[in-house]
């Protein structure tokens, strides 16, 4: 008979090891106190008593496949956290892309309307232009298309203190004239030679001043409100 050795065996819990060492060491002569697992790691099937060997072999078997068992749950385990973490990525990059996407065409909306509503701007300030005269309103709309939206109302309110939106208004003292009541008003000319008649003209001039001397409308209108002039 072969001696099978049970070194290795993964004893199945703290009772089969205490059951194993006290065969071996009765078989052995060894008093009981012997540290029993130890001795069952160097025992072999042939130093048990035949009674006990079934039993041994049945307890390592049984504590294998239960070690079996566990290693396979844990590398389910793994293999499905794996899994999850997999698809959490993919749902996470999917909403991304929707919302990327969804960005995008909002975007794309907006710059078209923008666009479309410049050239409806452009339009109707076109039809303005050339015209024998403007009123208040027609010449504060030409204004509003000429600079950036957060200009306009500081424009508007040094043309409210200088003109009153007449494009025609004379300072009969100093000859300012126009709606920036540029002085003298001659120097519109370097916008364009109709800066007598055309709004447009003396806004294009009124603009190019407050920037290169205040650095925009809202600055010249900082100056106007400290000083009364600009």
């Amino acid at each position: 008979m072969s001696r099978i050795s049970v070194r290795g065996f993964a004893v199945a819990s703290a009772t089969a090891v205490t059951t194993v060492g006290a065969v071996v060491g009765v078989a052995a002569g060894q008093p009981a106190s012997v540290n029993a697992e130890a001795t069952a790691a160097d025992a072999t099937i042939a130093d048990i008593p035949a009674g006990a060997q079934a039993q041994v072999q049945t307890a390592s078997l049984t504590q294998q496949a239960d070690d079996a068992s566990t290693q396979a749950d844990a590398a389910a385990l793994k293999s499905a956290q794996e899994a999850a973490r997999k698809a959490a990525a993919e749902t996470a990059q999917s909403k991304k892309d929707a919302a990327d996407e969804a960005a995008k065409k909002a975007a794309d909306e907006r710059k078209e309307k923008a666009l479309a509503a410049s050239r409806s701007a452009s339009r109707d300030v076109g039809d303005l232009l050339g015209k024998s005269s403007y009123t208040i309103a027609e010449t504060q709309a030409i204004a509003r298309q000429m600079m950036a939206g957060d200009q306009f109302q500081c424009f508007s309110n040094i043309v409210d203190h200088e003109s009153g939106w007449n494009y025609r208004a004379t300072n009969a003292s100093s000859g300012a004239y126009g709606l920036v009541q540029a002085l003298p008003g001659s120097k519109m000319s370097s916008a364009g030679s109709d800066w007598q008649t055309n709004p447009a003209t003396q806004i294009k001039w009124g603009l190019n001043y407050m920037n290169d001397r205040y650095g925009s409308p809202c600055g010249a209108w900082s100056f106007w409100q400290a000083n009364s002039w600009y």
